[in-house]
């Protein structure tokens, strides 16, 4: 393994898919044993939108957005083939087919269906780099592309949102609860993605202009870094303690949303996997290209149908419902990228500046 692998995660990263399953059985024990906790704080809004969420997506999005370089796209940008592949997965054949998906499995569930495809469309920022890591993948690349898929996010998930509800059902006849609110939608976009992302590009501005790039990275990053994962935890118990004991009283939700994210989130990654292995590019690459395009931004999307359907929505219990399934799959893909690497990669072909592994 190299230092970007298990041996060189902290505790913490290392033993996220752990934590997260605690952090889910606890939401489940607050929303049982005391459920007015949640509900309560989930009361707590400014301009509508839920303070409680607004906090665990700063937590959780700061820390990884603060780490990107500005200038790092520009060097990736030596090999364009590998940014073209990851964007027509990421932002046309990933959202494409979660539609279909949701429409074949829970075609006649409409509001769980609009979370499953509102999933499709949100690309992990902050998850995303513990399932690169443990399955030993390019780091460099992958957070060039954490960068350009949170601007892309920004820029275009109301808009795709719009899209994937109204419009296209409308064209394809098929039917549809009515109007997407898209500015409602947009608004929570701009403050849950947008006010994250300013801080951590204006943070890692003023730590090189104080002290330099070298002791911004060496120094600030790895304290800032825990907070992503405990924001996460935090965000897990909340939406868990909130509508979590419905899992409990619809069992088959479990079933009706296992499936689809399974067989999207499979599908995904090893396109990823093989289509960059076909255009010549290494294991590390590789890999990291199929599990950024996989990776669901889970908390954006519950923070965005809190904004736009309201807090008791079935919208935000599909989102609720993905990290159950999001951890035991990609943690399967993960060993399966590392017992399948050595076979799919014996002659490792490097991209020019990127480390096959």
């Amino acid at each position: 393994m190299t230092p970007n692998g298990p041996e060189g995660m902290s505790l913490l990263d290392r033993w996220a898919p752990a934590w997260v399953f605690i952090a889910i059985g606890v939401g489940l024990v607050i929303g049982r044993e005391i459920p007015g906790i949640p509900w309560a704080l989930m009361s707590l809004e400014v301009a509508g939108v839920p303070l409680p969420i607004a906090v665990g997506m700063f937590l959780m999005l700061i820390p990884p957005l603060a780490r990107l370089r500005l200038d790092q796209p520009t060097e990736i940008g030596e090999n364009p083939p590998i940014l073209i592949l990851a964007g027509i997965l990421t932002w046309v054949v990933g959202p494409a087919l979660m539609f279909t998906l949701a429409w074949i499995f829970l075609g006649n569930q409409p509001a769980i269906r609009d979370g499953l495809i509102l999933l499709g469309l949100a690309r992990c920022l902050s998850l995303v780099r513990v399932w690169t890591d443990l399955a030993d993948c390019d780091r460099r690349l992958t957070d060039t592309l954490v960068m350009l898929n949170a601007s892309v996010q920004l820029a275009l998930f109301a808009l795709l949102g719009w899209f994937y509800l109204e419009l296209l059902p409308r064209w394809l006849g098929l039917p549809h609860p009515g109007d997407v609110p898209f500015f409602t939608m947009l608004g929570s976009v701009l403050v849950f993605l947008g006010i994250p992302m300013l801080l951590g590009i204006l943070t890692r501005i003023l730590g090189e202009s104080l002290r330099g790039r070298d002791w911004y990275e060496k120094e600030v990053l790895p304290r800032m870094a825990p907070w992503t994962m405990i924001g996460l935890l935090y965000t897990v118990v909340l939406i868990f303690s909130m509508r979590g004991l419905e899992t409990h009283t619809r069992p088959g939700l479990l079933v009706d949303l296992a499936v689809p994210l399974a067989i999207y989130f499979a599908v995904m990654v090893l396109l990823g996997v093989f289509l960059s292995r076909a255009l010549g590019h290494g294991y590390g690459p590789s890999v990291s290209v199929g599990f950024v395009a996989a990776g669901p931004n889970t908390a954006m999307v519950m923070a965005v149908t809190v904004g736009t359907f309201g807090a008791a929505s079935d919208q935000v219990l599909a989102a609720a419902v993905g990290p159950l399934i999001e951890v035991p799959v990609f943690l399967a893909l993960v060993y399966f990228v590392l017992w399948a690497g050595p076979k799919l990669f014996r002659r490792e072909t490097a991209t020019p500046g990127h480390p096959g592994r």
